[in-house]
């Protein structure tokens, strides 16, 4: 039951990422983007992982930082990192 949902829902996920990807890469390749017209298609794959990596990491630090204004000064003082 909710084995097989949840299974389902990493297949299904999974493949709708695996398609986005290889449409973003093919269009990067075939140069069916809107970069500039000088830059080589190896440039703009290189320059979307750097980027979308930039975007990863701001991602994660928004969740970090959501996730520590809900910790109580208490919490934040327990640890000995935070009173360095």
């Amino acid at each position: 039951g909710m084995n097989l949902l949840f299974w389902g829902r990493v297949l299904f996920s999974s493949a709708f990422l695996i398609f986005a990807f290889v449409v973003t890469l093919v269009a990067l390749f075939d140069g069916k983007t809107t970069m500039w017209d000088g830059v080589p298609s190896a440039v703009a794959v290189i320059l979307f992982f750097v980027l979308m990596s930039v975007v990863g990491m701001l991602e994660g630090m928004q969740i970090a930082f959501f996730a520590v204004a809900r910790i109580t000064e208490e919490e934040r003082n327990s640890n000995p990192w935070a009173s360095w």
